[in-house]
Formats: C-alpha cells, structure tokens, sequence
C-alpha cells in the first residue's frame, strides 16, 4: 500500500463515485533519473491496475526555477529524455501505456490564465510559507532566489490545471502538499488528496540524489556498473535500518516478484542457496546474519539488473545516445584546466600477472632474499628479489607458477634491482608465509584480477599514494583457501588464485 494519504476519508468517497480517480506524479526534469525512480514507478503501476487515470507531469520549468539545475535551453531535450526513459521503465514493469497521460509543464504553465493565479497566489503566500514548503526539496542556499520560492506556488497550481483529484509523491513533498492545501481554496479551488511514498535511502545510506554518484544507480548503467555500485554500497553486517538496498527489496523487488520467492544464491560452503517469501522473512535473516551483506549485494545487484535489462537495450539505439549526450552534455569550461580526476582505489589499479620463475638463485649479499627471473608475458623476464629463503624452499619455486605486482616503481634491494613483487599469504604473526598458487593452465603476462574489477591498471603506482597499501587492507583468504578482494574472488581465465594452507591470511 501507498506510506500514508493525507486525507483517507476523501479518497475512499472520490474513488468509489462515478468516475474514475484522477491523479498526477510530477518530476522535474534535472539530473538523471535514477533506480529509486522504480519507488513511484511501482505505484503508478498500482494506480493503473486499480482503473485510475494517470498524468505523469514532466515539470522542466520546474527544473528551471530550481536553482536552474535544468538550463533554459536544455530544458527541452531534458524533458525527452525523461519521457524516454520513464517509459521504458513502465514497459520493463509491464504497465500498459496507453492508459497514461503524459504532459510537459511549459506546455500550459506559461499560458495566460496559469501566470495570472501564479500572481494571485504571490499576493497572498507569505516569504515564510513559500520557503517553509519547498524546504525538503528545493536546493537550500543562505540566499534563496525567487524563484525556488515560486516552485511550491506552481506545484500547487498544477492540481488545478492538470484536472486531477489527486497528487503524489515522495514524502518529501510532505510540505508542499500541506502548502497545496492551504493555499488553493484560497484561490476558490477545491483541495486535492496527496498520497506520499517512502524515500529509499541511497547506496551511500543518506537520499538517493542524481547530484550524488556514488548514492545512486543509473537507470542506464550496464551489469558491471551496477555490480560495482552495489559493492561499495553501504551495508553493514546486521544492521537493517537505513539500508538502501533492503529498503530497494522492500519498495521495488517484492513487489516486481509478485508471487516468486526473493533468490539468494550462494556456493554450498557459504550456507548454499536460499530464498525469502518476504520482505519481513528477509530483513529477519539480515538482522541475525544468516544472511551476508555479500549475499545481499548481488542478490539486489542481479535483480536490479533484470529490471535495467529492457532499458539499456532501448538506450542502445542511436537516436537515444545522441538525446542522452545533448541532454547531459559533458561540462567543460573554457580556459580552465579541468582537474585530473583520480581513479577510484580498487584491487584494479595493481596490475596482477601471472609469472613463470624461469631462474632463481639466493641473492650474493643477503641471506633472506632470493633473486628470481620471471616470465611476466613481455619480451625479457623481469628480475624480482623476495625476501622468502627462510620461508619456502628454492626447489619448490623453480618453474612455479606465480602472482606478480608488475606495477611498483622498481626498487634497489641490496645492489639489484627489484622490477616486481611476488604476492604471498601469511599468517598475522609473519612466521608462516606461502608463495600463493595461480590455477595450473594460466598463461604467463595473463592478469589477475576480480570478475568486477577490470578498469585498466596504472602504469606505475605512486609510492606516496600507498596504493597497493590500501587495497591490500582488502586482500584475504577465505575458508575454501582462495584468495578474495573485498570478498570476490581472484582469478585467471583457467581458475582462482589460492595459499596452500592459510585460511584468512594476510596477503603481502
């Protein structure tokens, strides 16, 4: 059901008169539609299935008036952008379209009659009241423009001009609708009824915000960007308030399952696959951690992407690329610099190799340490000194296949230089270390890396940045022995990287 109505009483005499109920969903069209749109999406579904008309309002002046975060002349192709996308999502949710209305607000806000009450009404709504009631969803500054106090006046308007008996939205429209109606039968206009549905909690745990990128998933994003998202969503073990993806499960998947249980699938070692009737049932599980936030993670990630699927193929067409650029144009500005934008910190800025040590001999002036010849897949081998003679045997790494860091600035380790590392497990007390195992059938120069993290490495890691020091915080083994970044496994094409016996080893 709808998180709450204003006014019960009105809606259940409106719908059950002669007609049908009549009820308008507005969005300015600014940043780009993101997955919580799915939230009224699903009620619009609803309304449509319960016989009601449907308008959904595409305000581009609103866009406008809101801190201008929808130029003037990009308020056209904005506004068709929108109507693309909102469309494909309903097709991808099977909502039939032909029931629905779509309207553009600078279609009749900037007619004679409109402009006339938004002067009417500014001759009675107080400083206060107006920015009172846009202050959940107008961009709050010290020095607010007219025109986000307007917003709230032409909110209220479009009740009226849109014909409708009923508004609704986000609950942060809560104050708006309150202003709407207080301020229309001032006007000699009926008061509408305002249903409201919850806002979902973005990935970060605060709103899902088009202005925030890291809070939100792209209704165009692609599985990998997706599942990369998702990874790094906030979700902490147990915990099931503010949980984005929870409440995602909740407002969007549930409800899109209809009948069919909500799947987790997992390998037999991590608890094997389960599935959930409810949301209750779910939340329950996450609660005592029966249930991982891994196993929530690509459960919602999968979904997510059934839902995205029909509306990434719709947005492969060229004629949609080209209104998506010219809609979004990417800002540059002339003269400036534009800053070096630095690539995220992730397991895919070490470039991982498989080697083959070709040669190997203890180093002539230090007794820890081996230098070694490996085959990286280039034209010469890569001299690599280790520090593992009290550890692992010569004999045992001669023609070993191996795991090598091939993008450390090389370094001089007693008179020779260093082009690489061998990466190694170890217990935390460092008397136990063993040279990890790369899957037999891996070919030499092939990378190493997690299914997700496949951005190209860095030429060369800056020693001041500590790259590979904070990934490697990340780094583990897991029970099964293989080794994990941030919980997904590292592989080559023929299988995982694994230690010989070290179960939640530091990787070094």
């Amino acid at each position: 059901g709808h998180q709450e109505s204003r006014d019960k009483a009105v809606v259940s005499t409106q719908s059950t008169g002669e007609r049908d109920l009549k009820v308008y969903w507005g969005t300015a069209t600014t940043g780009k539609p993101h997955i919580a749109y799915f939230v009224p999406m699903m009620k619009i579904a609803d309304f449509l299935k319960a016989g009601c008309e449907v308008t959904i309002l595409f305000a581009d002046l609103h866009g406008y008036l809101d801190n201008m975060k929808a130029p003037w002349e990009l308020l056209q192709l904005r506004a068709q952008y929108y109507e693309a996308v909102i469309k494909a999502m309903l097709k991808s949710l099977g909502v039939p379209l032909e029931k629905l209305k779509f309207v553009k607000g600078t279609d009749y806000q900037l007619s004679r009659e409109y402009t006339l009450d938004v002067y009417k009404l500014s001759s009675i709504v107080t400083d206060h009241d107006a920015r009172k009631a846009g202050a959940e969803v107008v961009k709050q500054v010290a020095h607010p423009l007219l025109s986000g106090l307007l917003y709230p006046a032409l909110q209220a308007l479009d009740e009226e001009y849109l014909s409708v008996d009923a508004q609704f939205g986000g609950v942060d429209q809560r104050k708006i609708f309150m202003f709407a109606e207080k301020y229309l039968p001032q006007l000699g206009y009926k008061k509408r009824v305002h249903f409201m549905n919850p806002m979902i909690p973005g990935l970060t745990g605060d709103k899902m915000s088009s202005s925030d990128p890291d809070s939100k998933i792209d209704l165009i994003d692609g599985p990998a960007a997706v599942k990369k998202k998702i990874k790094k969503a906030f979700c902490e073990p147990g915990n099931v308030t503010n949980n984005g993806l929870l409440s995602f499960a909740q407002y969007v998947i549930f409800p899109y399952l209809g009948k069919q249980e909500f799947e987790i699938k997992r390998k037999e070692e991590h608890g094997g696959n389960v599935s959930f009737a409810s949301i209750e049932e779910l939340t329950e599980a996450y609660r005592t951690e029966a249930v991982y936030p891994l196993d929530l993670k690509n459960s919602v990630a999968e979904y997510i992407n059934q839902l995205l699927a029909p509306v990434v193929a719709e947005f492969q067409s060229k004629e949609l690329k080209k209104l998506s650029s010219q809609a979004y144009p990417p800002v540059t500005t002339k003269g400036v610099k534009t800053p070096v934008v630095e690539a995220e910190i992730d397991i895919s800025r070490i470039d991982i190799r498989v080697g083959r040590i070709v040669e190997i001999a203890p180093h002539p002036d230090a007794e820890s340490l081996y230098v070694e010849k490996i085959d990286v897949g280039e034209a010469e081998p890569r001299t690599v000194i280790s520090g593992l003679r009290h550890f692992v045997p010569l004999e045992q790494l001669q023609g070993a296949l191996v795991a090598v860091v091939c993008n450390l600035k090389p370094a001089n380790m007693r008179g020779i230089k260093s082009q690489g590392m061998l990466l190694c497990a170890s217990d935390s007390e460092h008397k136990i270390v063993e040279v990890l195992r790369v899957a037999e059938g891996s070919k030499p120069g092939e990378r190493i890396t997690g299914e997700q993290y496949t951005n190209d490495p860095d030429k060369q890691l800056n020693p001041k940045k500590k790259i590979f020091e904070k990934v490697q915080v990340d780094l583990t083994t897991n029970e099964a022995l293989e080794v994990t970044y941030k919980g997904e496994e590292m592989r080559t094409s023929a299988g995982p990287l694994t230690a010989p016996s070290l179960k939640q080893a530091v990787i070094r």
